[in-house]
């Protein structure tokens, strides 16, 4: 019988040569797949994988740095390839696009921080965004231990469509003095989004998702979202489905948060809810967030903020980035190493010693981060 198994065995790994192991190895994902997070690129022949990396702009450099140090210090098999586009800085091309594009194509996974926007209507951090087609955006908002906020032990998770709606970056100036801003909603994209938080409760073992809009105003365009959500919450009857009017939504999540658990909601609504989450249980420095596609998968800070007032101040802080970055790690398959990370980061803020000023402490953004490397389980 082991003759036979190894026997076996060697005719499945002959199978696997060749053209048969590069297909494996480098097939997209279909759309259904996103939520498994876009499938982690195969691991290259030193076992490291390579990320592309976007330190954007205000304390964006700072925030990587710190990625970068704790990634060396815990000896996490990742190797960066990193791409400096600014346009305040005057970094931003076609040319550097395309750079980063094409790096994207090629490694399907990057981390980033935000850009400030110049110029053009649609910025290059928009433009980006839609060329990869990062339709959905998951902020998991997750009170940190031993960190008390008015709010403790919130567990909830914000999922926007981040393709259209307000954001579309259609407005003209029709008559003097007078600017139209078109909002765009299609039924493919929102199915597509409510399709994508269904699947992400299912998955997560989440009981109840609410959509979030302004149909009673807003009737023919937050009325056909309104519609698909409801639409797609007929296919799974195990998921309680509720709709809340986004105005209520904000006073809700203020007064009693716990009730809600996934929501799902357009462009503008999830960038707004995004921000008020955040400030539940910290602030913008400490709630990771991740973009995803059929294919890639982008890990940022929820709360999109450069920060520019606080560059070269070394008062920025970490949490955020690392706990994207340990996300990043469990997308890759690296459950050990994203472990090592978050548990470090949270271990910090609950010994309470070493914080940031935005969680009442005096620590630098270096002293943070050597307190997280000095707390990692190697």
């Amino acid at each position: 019988m082991a003759a036979a198994l190894r026997g076996s065995l060697v005719t499945l790994a002959k199978g696997l040569n060749g053209p048969r192991l590069h297909q494996l190895g480098s097939r997209t994902l279909s759309l259904g797949a996103c939520l498994r997070a876009p499938e982690a690129p195969p691991a290259r022949a030193d076992s490291t994988f390579k990320v592309t990396m976007l330190p954007g702009d205000g304390v964006g450099p700072e925030l990587m740095t710190a990625v970068k140090e704790v990634f060396k210090a815990g000896d996490i098999p990742v190797e960066f390839e990193e791409f400096h586009l600014s346009e305040v800085q005057n970094m931003a091309s076609e040319e550097k696009l395309d750079e980063v594009l094409a790096s994207m194509k090629i490694n399907r996974v990057a981390i980033k921080d935000p850009w400030e926007y110049k110029g053009e209507l649609a910025s290059y951090e928009m433009r980006l965004r839609r060329k990869l087609d990062l339709f959905a955006n998951v902020v998991h908002v997750n009170s940190l231990p031993g960190y008390s906020t008015r709010h403790n032990n919130l567990d909830l998770v914000i999922i926007r469509e981040q393709t259209e709606g307000e954001y579309s970056s259609l407005e003209h100036e029709s008559a003097k003095g007078v600017v139209e801003c078109l909002k765009i909603i299609t039924r493919e994209k929102s199915r597509r989004i409510a399709k994508f938080a269904f699947d992400y409760a299912t998955k997560k073992g989440r009981s109840k998702v609410t959509a979030v809009h302004k149909a009673n105003i807003m009737k023919l365009g937050d009325g056909l979202f309104l519609q698909c959500c409801a639409e797609v919450a007929e296919l799974y009857p195990k998921i309680k489905y509720e709709n809340i009017i986004i105005d209520n939504c904000c006073m809700q999540l203020v007064q009693n948060p716990y009730q809600f658990d996934v929501l799902v909601m357009p462009n503008l609504y999830g960038n707004i809810i995004d921000n008020l989450a955040a400030g539940l249980v910290g602030g913008a420095g400490v709630v990771p967030g991740e973009s995803f596609s059929a294919e890639y998968a982008v890990f940022e800070t929820g709360a999109r903020h450069p920060f520019a007032q606080a560059v070269g101040r070394n008062i920025a802080n970490p949490t955020a980035m690392l706990l994207s970055s340990a996300n990043m790690l469990r997308h890759l398959n690296l459950e050990y190493h994203s472990n090592m990370v978050s548990e470090a980061v949270k271990k910090v803020i609950k010994q309470g010693k070493v914080r940031t000023g935005d969680l009442g402490g005096y620590a630098t953004s270096n002293e943070f981060t050597r307190a997280v490397i000095s707390n990692l389980a190697i």
